[in-house]
């Protein structure tokens, strides 16, 4: 895919678009849905952590931990969609249940993360913007490459390789990272963020450690967050990974910034369930507040819309996605080979 350098703004063309989205109804919430969908995942939540106490000192406990992890993804779905108000209109509730769900459910910063991602929809896959295209570890372009030292030199090489093992650390450091922004004592919402962060985290190694002896409950904390992790990782890799990395000089319109950046990925029922519906992350990136739901029917829409105004759209299925974001990595690392 070919970016030109330079594009006129051109934000009638979103306008039209939205107009469309509007008529059709797919901007208004779906309570009913929100209501069923929190509803069945708490229930799924309290029911692995009562079959982890009823199972007790066992290895079968590693069958929690994989039920858990994929609990815990979903729970950090329904945040994600909390964080950008598609259950609730206003910020209060939005807040109250995304800090309950975020902070003391599944221990991650809400509110941290919230405002991350909201700078990733601001400007997806900008080098300079986007932090989750920020080389941390992983190097994203071969700009990146090329100013790369340390440990992201290193794993650059061969960072396709490394790309699914270093998941396991992701949801390590997506916990590490919530703590050290509320260390900071201008963090917003700073105190009853923290208070709950630490409740989950004294509740979840307290009850793990209470019911295993320490060799079982080493390895059942390492397949639960590891496999969380990788779980998170394997949702959001297809969305953006391998589609072009803008810089300061590319000057793109709203609509061609969101879908140029974005991917599709096809698929029935079990796929938008098991990816939280950010398998159609060109329309959630077009209209984040649109509930999840609402995305599968805004999608032929958005697709034969592009294709009126000759905007690329991509859509692939799910191991291809896995396939082109892999080879980009290899591809941005062959330098160093």
């Amino acid at each position: 895919m070919v970016i030109p350098e330079t594009i006129d703004t051109r934000g009638s063309d979103f306008a039209r678009l939205a107009q469309r989205i509007s008529d059709a109804g797919l901007l208004d919430r779906r309570p009913v849905y929100y209501a069923v969908r929190i509803t069945i995942a708490a229930l799924l939540y309290l029911g692995c952590w009562a079959a982890f106490v009823l199972v007790g000192d066992s290895w079968l406990q590693l069958l929690v931990a994989v039920g858990l992890a994929v609990v815990f993804a979903q729970f950090g779905f329904v945040a994600h969609d909390l964080g950008h108000r598609q259950v609730f209109r206003r910020r209060r509730p939005s807040d109250v249940a995304g800090l309950i769900i975020g902070n003391l459910g599944v221990g991650l910063g809400w509110g941290w993360w919230t405002h991350k991602h909201n700078r990733h929809h601001a400007n997806p896959n900008h080098e300079d913007h986007d932090p989750d295209v920020s080389p941390a570890v992983i190097v994203w372009s071969t700009d990146q490459v090329a100013r790369s030292t340390g440990l992201p030199r290193f794993i650059a090489k061969y960072q396709a390789f490394w790309f699914f093992p270093l998941l396991t650390l992701e949801a390590w450091h997506l916990h590490i990272a919530s703590f050290k922004a509320l260390l900071d004592p201008s963090a917003k919402r700073r105190t009853p963020e923290l208070a709950l962060l630490l409740t989950h985290t004294v509740l979840y190694f307290g009850l793990v450690f209470a019911v295993l002896p320490w060799d079982k409950a080493l390895v059942f904390l390492l397949v639960h967050q590891g496999l969380f992790g990788i779980y998170l990782g394997s949702t959001f890799a297809p969305n953006h990974k391998g589609m072009p990395v803008l810089t300061k000089d590319d000057k793109l319109d709203f609509l061609r910034k969101q879908v140029l950046t974005s991917r599709n990925v096809r698929g029935g029922v079990l796929t938008d369930v098991a990816l939280g519906q950010l398998n159609y992350q060109i329309e959630h990136h077009l209209f984040p507040s649109m509930p999840a739901p609402n995305l599968r029917r805004a999608q032929p829409i958005v697709q034969r819309y592009c294709a009126e105004i000759g905007v690329d759209y991509l859509q692939t299925g799910l191991i291809e996605s896995y396939g082109q974001a892999l080879r980009h990595l290899h591809e941005v690392g062959a330098a160093l080979r």
